[in-house]
């Protein structure tokens, strides 16, 4: 046992500043990486399913489950708009991806509705999830929706 978990909530200022800082240094790479996957010679529809595979192939069955099947529902029809958001919203670490669909923390600032009264993708998504059926307990259920949505 490795004892109580324990958070580290008073930051300094040189802490910050480095992450800023490396932050700074990686962005560079980051968008370039982020461009080649969003801006490919691929056409549409692969690029639509290579979406919808890398949201059932997260590594937690509960993301698999939730970001997987709404994918899979809706991931066809995105507009090309829609498709761009849900690729940054899918770049998400799998436990910030998490922690959106169960409510446990907000949709992150850069993902979130700039306009007044407009819901973002990632909000539709979040709200998707909050009225799923998928986040009850229910085997019966469960087996179903791997097996409509091809997860198993």
């Amino acid at each position: 046992d490795s004892g109580p978990e324990e958070r580290h909530t008073n930051t300094d200022d040189s802490t910050l500043a480095r992450e800023e800082a490396l932050w700074e240094k990686a962005r560079p790479r980051y968008d370039a990486i982020l461009e080649r996957h969003t801006n490919t010679d691929h056409d549409d529809d692969v690029r639509r399913r290579r979406l919808v595979y890398r949201s059932k192939q997260r590594g937690w069955l509960e993301v698999d489950l939730l970001l997987g099947t709404w994918a899979a529902q809706h991931v066809p029809a995105l507009s090309k708009g829609d498709l761009d958001e849900f690729e940054r919203f899918v770049n998400l670490e799998t436990i910030d991806i998490y922690n959106v669909l169960t409510l446990r923390a907000d949709v992150p600032e850069e993902l979130r509705s700039q306009k007044e009264g407009e819901t973002s993708l990632a909000e539709r998504i979040q709200l998707w999830a909050k009225e799923s059926p998928l986040g009850k307990a229910d085997r019966q259920k469960y087996v179903e929706v791997k097996t409509a949505h091809n997860l198993i």
